[in-house]
């Protein structure tokens, strides 16, 4: 009898690259690319550090990838430190409700580079971990954050497992097993966005996803009806309660929905609950010359999950102000940017930024989008003038960089520029960009030479 664990399997030993859409192939390209760039542009965070000196340096041995610190360890442990880096600034592109190229893309260059892979595996090994992930997430009604759990590690950890197993070449048994060890390490919580340990997840999920494959090809067991069964990964991660656990309505390879959902580039380092906001904040002032001064009250209306993401309405550090909606319209409205150098404690403590805080008044809409994020159908953002003129923007449906409203290669160059160019030598930033993105003419993952 088919079953929803076995028949993931087989769609991970089977996926025939050559017959995915040229939509989904971009969506694994540009993810990669984006994700390498916010990763060197996170490797000095404190949180990196920190994750680093729990992991063991590999001795000897040039077969070790060097993670984004230059220390050569064992895969899993590259992986951690890698998706710690490429997930501590929030500047990670966005899908599935989730994150799917900073787990994914830590796991494939640090497997990869031990089984000498080539840019072709890379990209199928992208979109296995990305369909199963999306697939799976078709099946729930809910979204995983109203139950506090981080998508990213949850159904990330799948996903990560999904590409590992697909790098290794494993059987459809071995990576129905793989699964199965995965789905009991998947793990993380909303509660912790705005700390440390939201970075974590992104480590510890590429990170399992290794160590659940290579348990697997070892001989290592799980249940091969782990996630289907009725205390099983879907029924045990479910906000509704309801999952469907029929494995004829799971149909992945049926359709891609890499080339539907692809990736959303982000062009702020903050939650992506709060960049539709930011779009129109960022356009009113512009369009108005507002000066900071003249503001009264910053609505904005947005979504219940949104919301609730955005837990720190009064942020006193760069870490907790990702995850603020006051912060992001008084960074916009006080510096008309929310960039990098934004996202600091020295800015977010500054006094006309606390000041301004206090004048931004969210509310909420219960309705939710029925596309792959937990948002509401559009966000307003409205000024309240000193004067009592109000200022309204339009709706704001899809923020730039979206997978709707796409950068072009030049853009997504300019954003790659400035992140690797923080830790990298400005004469590699530019070939290192075009590697990557023509990924697939590399015969082996080693010769990418990112650091």
């Amino acid at each position: 009898m088919d079953s929803i664990t076995r028949k993931a399997a087989d769609f991970i030993v089977n996926f025939d690259a050559a017959s995915a859409p040229a939509e989904a192939i971009h969506a694994a390209r540009i993810g990669i690319v984006d994700c390498v760039g916010v990763m060197l542009a996170g490797a000095r965070e404190p949180a990196v550090e920190l994750a680093a000196a729990i992991a063991t340096p590999a001795t000897g041995s040039n077969e070790a990838p060097v993670a984004v610190n230059g220390i050569r360890y064992g895969a899993a442990d590259a992986a951690l430190v890698n998706g710690v880096a490429a997930h501590v600034l929030d500047f990670d592109d966005v899908a599935l409700a989730g994150h799917p190229s900073t787990v994914l893309v830590p796991l494939i260059l640090a497997e990869g580079h031990v089984l000498q892979s080539s840019g072709q595996d890379a990209l199928e090994a992208y979109l296995v971990g990305y369909e199963l992930w999306a697939h799976l997430a078709e099946l729930e009604p809910g979204h995983l954050h109203d139950r506090g759990f981080h998508p990213t590690a949850v159904m990330g950890t799948l996903a990560c497992a999904a590409a590992a197993a697909r790098l290794h070449q494993l059987s459809p048994e071995q990576t129905a097993h793989a699964l199965a060890i995965a789905a009991s390490l998947a793990a993380g919580l909303v509660a912790n966005f705005g700390s440390m340990t939201k970075s974590l997840h992104a480590g510890r999920t590429a990170q399992s996803g290794i160590q659940a494959v290579r348990l697997a090809k070892s001989g290592f067991t799980g249940s091969l009806d782990a996630l289907e069964h009725r205390t099983g990964f879907m029924r045990s991660f479910s906000p509704s309660g309801t999952p469907e656990l029929d494995a004829d309505a799971f149909r992945i390879g049926e359709e891609s929905m890499a080339a539907r959902y692809g990736v959303n580039i982000k062009r702020y380092p903050t939650c992506y609950a709060t960049h539709r906001a930011i779009d129109a904040m960022l356009g009113l002032a512009e369009e108005h010359d507002i000066a900071p001064d003249d503001i009264a009250t910053i609505h904005v209306h947005t979504g219940i999950t949104q919301r609730l993401m955005l837990r720190n309405s009064r942020p006193q550090t760069g870490l907790a102000a990702k995850f603020s909606m006051e912060f992001a319209m008084a960074s916009a409205a006080v510096a008309r940017r929310v960039g990098l150098r934004e996202l600091t404690d020295d800015f977010v403590s500054r006094a006309d930024i606390q000041a301004m805080l206090e004048r931004v008044d969210v509310t909420v809409n219960e309705d939710k989008a029925a596309a792959d994020l937990p948002v509401a159908p559009f966000d307003l953002v409205w000024v309240t003038l000193r004067d009592g003129t109000v200022l309204r923007h339009d709706p704001v449906e899809h923020a730039r960089g979206s997978w709707q409203k796409q950068l072009d290669r030049s853009e997504l160059q300019s954003k790659f520029n400035e992140c690797a160019a923080i830790f990298l030598p400005e004469d590699k930033v530019g070939p290192l960009f075009n590697r990557l993105y023509e990924i697939e003419n590399t015969t082996d993952l080693r010769e990418l030479d990112l650091l």
